[in-house]
């Protein structure tokens, strides 16, 4: 762990600074081992300070490694004044996409001589890329989700709601060892499904319907996140064409994907596919994005993304089509590691089309 601490301290010749200032809490947790929700991270050339508020003490005394451990009484920022932990440095690198304009005011009022430097995606290019075991953790996280969904379709049947469904699927993630759930299920039936992100309502599954089952939870710190779509009884003919060729899309995606690729490459792979049978356009969203001590980071897979695709990210690959017209929507999603030669999927669901 400490050795990230050093990662970052490489950093600082590339920002033109001779500190970093840290307040995104998952970035924090990566660079040091800190898993509280309350902190700072200030990482300078030859030394590191980790501040954190009485709750944590022992926590982060037993935690924090490569940086010296401060427990403030009154606030943490009036105990990086008090002992003057920025004293030491001029211009300082901060996240500028984790800070409110406010804190930034605050920021330079406390400390009139730091000159701070505003940076976005400060730490992408170091955490993208996964180590073996942080692969391995993603994969864990997987596990649990994967073995939820298969208890899940057996329980589902018309007469359920999607609230009944999504309060099943947190119990049983919870029971199974999650620390929490990566974010709120989606469970989207018949029309709902043809929403991308729509949340479970008191609607009830009914015969006929597409239901898109979206969901992913924490491990030891690291997400999960997957998709299928499953059909209650037989889906008509316009369904069963439209998840035929997302799954088509998938495979096309998967059998491309590989490090050295931009993610607008990668996403532009699935979308051809959709063009080929006119289903393109109603694939509204990238194909996929990062993941790891969060659900959604660095880095994208869409038509927008030039960044090119590391070595050792793990990322999701899941197309879409969202037809409100046909009352219907389908999206399947896996989880990946990009390798040089090609990626390696960490997820083993079937994805042929349940009919429950």
């Amino acid at each position: 762990m400490s050795d990230r601490i050093s990662r970052v301290r490489g950093r600082l010749d590339d920002l033109q600074a001779d500190a970093v200032f840290l307040t995104a809490m998952p970035n924090i947790r990566w660079a040091c081992g800190f898993t509280g929700s309350s902190g700072l991270l200030i990482v300078g050339p030859e030394s590191a300070s980790f501040i954190t508020d009485g709750r944590y003490t022992d926590q982060a005394r037993s935690e924090v490694e490569g940086a010296d451990v401060h427990v403030a009484q009154n606030g943490l920022s009036e105990r990086v004044k008090e002992e003057g932990l920025l004293k030491p440095f001029s211009r300082v690198a901060f996240q500028a996409d984790h800070v409110s304009v406010a804190r930034r005011d605050a920021l330079a009022e406390e400390h009139e001589d730091v000159e701070w430097l505003p940076k976005t995606n400060l730490l992408n290019r170091l955490i993208g890329p996964k180590t073996e075991d942080e692969v391995s953790q993603i994969s864990a996280a997987q596990s649990i989700t994967e073995t939820v969904f298969r208890e899940i379709i057996d329980l589902v049947e018309p007469g359920m709601t999607e609230r009944e469904i999504g309060a099943e699927i947190v119990y049983r993630h919870l029971k199974k060892g999650a620390e929490s759930m990566a974010f709120d299920p989606i469970v989207a039936s018949g029309p709902n499904g043809a929403r991308p992100h729509a949340r479970p309502t008191s609607r009830p599954v009914q015969k006929g319907d597409m239901v898109v089952i979206d969901m992913g939870c924490f491990r030891d710190g690291y997400a999960s996140d997957m998709t299928r779509t499953v059909a209650l009884g037989e889906p008509d003919d316009a369904a069963r064409r439209g998840y035929d060729a997302v799954l088509d899309a998938q495979h096309a995606a998967l059998d491309a994907a590989r490090a050295g690729m931009t993610g607008k490459e990668l996403d532009a792979v699935a979308r051809e596919s959709l063009e080929a049978v006119g289903l393109a356009k109603h694939f509204t969203h990238g194909l996929g994005h990062g993941l790891g001590l969060e659900v959604h980071e660095w880095p994208r897979v869409s038509h927008t993304a030039d960044e090119v695709l590391p070595a050792g990210a793990c990322v999701t690959i899941e197309p879409g089509v969202y037809l409100p017209e046909e009352q219907y929507g389908v999206r399947i999603e896996d989880i990946v590691v990009l390798r040089e030669e090609g990626c390696e999927n960490l997820t083993h669901s079937p994805k042929e089309l349940f009919t429950l």
